[in-house]
């Protein structure tokens, strides 16, 4: 193998480990938070030429700081997982060799100071949230994760703090928002629960779990229209195109909970974070809004192609 080729493989092998798909449903993530945050409206002036580019910088942080808690979170995925990927997974990158063990520990690590460096940029509270966010990933890669219960709920409380991430674009609004952190817990823990038997197989009744978290999950983001700020009907487009995309997959891997059935659900599910992110978004910040995060689906579905999702 020449120079050029070990070197495209080692980069590729870092990539693997970042799971870019999935970092671009936790750039979704701080764009519905920053939507719940009033922050939206204001986006959508700037786009009108009604405002300045000043609200651009806050939000710019959080995107950065997602990507290095998300990319850190995952990186450490396959870190403490290593010995357990050389059985089940040996294509992935550390042990295939393409990654060292050293180096994905030290990206992984970077990724988090980057992510804890830029949240602190907006707020302290932001800062605050970051670190959160990164011992509970720590948390869930090391212990939570081998759980049936804790694992799910540890995935879930990360995938919402992220959430609150964006709405900390204004710290006030916190207080006020902080509800909204319980609809990503829920839609991560069925996708969590679901994801156990991606490798062996799963059992039917968690499948049946998963269908009912996920129920109550499309039936929270429409009921969230009793908010006077919150326009129900802006998000019904996206919250039928979000039950489309799931449940058949989710339904499938119930009554069949092969791995291949289970493997697909969990990457539809997490691609459609993206989906449930502009369902909530345009509930907030209007049709438009929800269109923009949106497009993010097809990017981070075309990474999918590239890189693994799971």
């Amino acid at each position: 193998m020449n120079v050029a080729s070990w070197n495209f493989q080692t980069w590729r092998g870092y990539f693997e480990l970042m799971r870019p798909a999935n970092i671009v449903t936790a750039w979704a993530d701080i764009l519905v938070g920053f939507a719940a945050s009033g922050s939206g409206i204001i986006l959508i002036q700037l786009i009108n030429g009604d405002a300045n580019f000043g609200v651009l910088i806050p939000l710019a942080w959080l995107l950065l700081a997602t990507t290095g808690l998300y990319g850190g979170g995952i990186v450490f995925n396959d870190v403490f997982d290593a010995d357990l990927d050389a059985k089940e997974r040996p294509n992935r990158a550390i042990p295939s060799g393409r990654v060292s063990l050293r180096n994905a520990t030290l990206l992984g690590s970077l990724l988090f100071a980057i992510g804890i460096g830029a949240a602190f940029q907006v707020s302290w509270l932001s800062g605050a949230i970051a670190i959160f966010i990164t011992l509970s990933a720590l948390l869930y890669n090391s212990l939570a994760k081998h759980h049936p219960f804790f694992g799910p709920l540890n995935m879930g409380l990360c995938r919402g703090s992220n959430l609150l991430l964006g709405v900390s674009a204004v710290p006030g609004i916190i207080a006020e928002r902080w509800y909204l952190t319980l609809i990503p817990v829920i839609y991560i823990a069925a996708i969590t629960a679901i994801s156990q038997g991606e490798v062996h197989g799963g059992k039917k009744i968690t499948g049946v779990l998963a269908l009912i978290l996920i129920a109550i999950v499309l039936t929270a983001i429409l009921a969230l229209g009793i908010l006077p700020e919150y326009t129900a009907i802006a998000a019904l487009p996206f919250a039928i195109f979000l039950a489309i995309r799931i449940l058949p997959n989710f339904i499938k891997a119930a009554r069949e909970p092969l791995p291949e059935n289970i493997r697909n659900a969990v990457k539809i599910g997490v691609l459609s974070l993206i989906v449930l992110d502009a369902t909530v978004a345009s509930g907030f910040a209007g049709l438009y809004y929800g269109l923009a995060v949106l497009i993010l689906l097809p990017i981070s579905m075309k990474l999918a192609q590239i890189f693994a999702v799971t």
